[in-house]
């Protein structure tokens, strides 16, 4: 029973802060510069770099519209925008062809397989791979003995089978090609729409301009080569086997400078990097074939299997606006944690310097209602609760604690 009035006396008792003022010059060295450290943060990191005082819009909408111009030769033809980019609708995603292999006259029957490993010596070996996916067609399990006694196993599907092991040469005039890329945002939080051509910038300029990342950063006509110089990629190895490359579109908006500050920034990646030197599937390559009808009904067709590099054009954007909330929720925080000096004082003073008992005392103090009543009835300018040594500060209530008054 006593525990328990001992626990509701404890909850309904009242703290307040007591000053005591301890004159040490390392200890108030140390609180200033914590407190000149935390004051930086917030000045130089959360209100200068970070711009808290803004509420930010990062749910950017986005549109991207993109060109190819340019003419190749790919194996003795001339080839366009229309033979070499994928798709055609002109997406953020679109595929240069830089090289392929062309089978043709393919149709429905039952063939050997040239993938090595396929090869045979008797039905056996071809039965291991029925079901495989790795074939150009459906495997029979019958071995097919060549002229050279080395087999290969029989496949129904589309037929002659496909070897893309021939050399091909690519087309090295991809570097020459452009790529104009049209690009519109918004910022649905304070309904402000951008596009990436400033508005300096006429019809005649976009027509003459290329991108230069020092020059000319804001022309939305990009070269191939440019690109590829920037991303710094062999430009014979990329035509070879193809790859993925990233065309990112930042927008940093603040609209407290206004929206012809609004303008975005543009840089390049390679995005297929850490498969550039893995010998199981590097580059980039894909298959489409077009399909014709024999004036006897039989159905055949082309295959191309195609080396390209892709390019993604990715938009990112950010937004910011002053807000008064923001503002004074982080000026709240800033004041806050300047009083974090006081505690990384407190913790020095009470455990590792000198006279940290004689400071404890002074800091953490008891008052029972019964000392208040015998202390009234005494002479109200009594200092009863002070000892010799120890000086009062009349106007803010607090204790002054020199130096010389702690014991060595």
């Amino acid at each position: 029973m006593g525990s328990m009035v001992g626990c509701i006396t404890d909850f309904f008792t009242y703290e307040t802060t007591k000053s005591v003022v301890v004159k040490s010059w390392f200890v108030g060295i140390v609180n200033r510069i914590v407190q000149l450290l935390i004051i930086s943060y917030f000045v130089g990191w959360v209100f200068i770099h970070e711009k808290s005082y803004q509420v930010k819009d990062t749910g950017i909408e986005s549109s991207v519209m993109t060109k190819v111009k340019g003419f190749g030769d790919l194996n003795g033809q001339v080839m366009d925008v229309a033979d070499y980019v994928f798709p055609q609708q002109g997406a953020g995603i679109f595929c240069i062809m830089t090289k392929v292999i062309i089978t043709k006259k393919q149709s429905q029957r039952k063939c050997a397989e040239v993938e090595k490993g396929f090869n045979c010596s008797n039905n056996d070996d071809c039965k291991k791979h029925l079901g495989s996916v790795l074939s150009n067609g459906m495997i029979t399990g019958v071995c097919l003995n060549s002229y050279n006694g080395t087999g290969h196993c029989e496949i129904y599907g589309w037929c002659p089978a496909e070897d893309d092991n021939v050399y091909i040469k690519p087309m090295m005039d991809v570097v020459k090609f452009t790529i104009f890329i049209k690009n519109s945002v918004r910022f649905p939080l304070f309904n402000v729409t951008r596009g990436n051509f400033i508005s300096t910038m006429t019809s005649s300029d976009i027509k003459k301009c290329t991108y230069h990342p020092e020059k000319n950063p804001f022309c939305p006509i990009f070269r191939v080569e440019d690109v590829l110089n920037i991303t710094r990629q062999n430009q014979t190895a990329l035509a070879l086997k193809g790859g993925e490359i990233g065309i990112n579109i930042e927008w940093k908006c603040n609209l407290d400078w206004g929206l012809e500050y609004c303008l975005p920034k543009y840089s390049f990646t390679r995005l297929d990097a850490p498969f550039v030197k893995n010998a199981v599937s590097s580059g980039y390559n894909f298959r489409f074939a077009k399909y014709f009808m024999t004036e006897n009904g039989t159905e055949f067709r082309t295959l191309h299997k195609a080396y390209a590099i892709r390019f993604d054009v990715m938009v990112t954007g950010i937004a910011g606006k002053f807000n008064t909330v923001q503002t004074l929720i982080h000026l709240v925080a800033a004041f806050t944690s300047v009083g974090l000096g006081t505690v990384l004082c407190d913790i020095i003073l009470l455990n590792f310097l000198k006279g940290a008992d004689q400071y404890k005392a002074k800091k953490f103090e008891e008052v029972s209602m019964a000392q208040i009543e015998a202390s009234l009835s005494q002479s109200p300018d009594s200092q009863l609760s002070l000892k010799q040594g120890i000086k009062s500060s009349y106007d803010s209530g607090a204790i002054s604690l020199a130096n010389s008054d702690q014991p060595i």
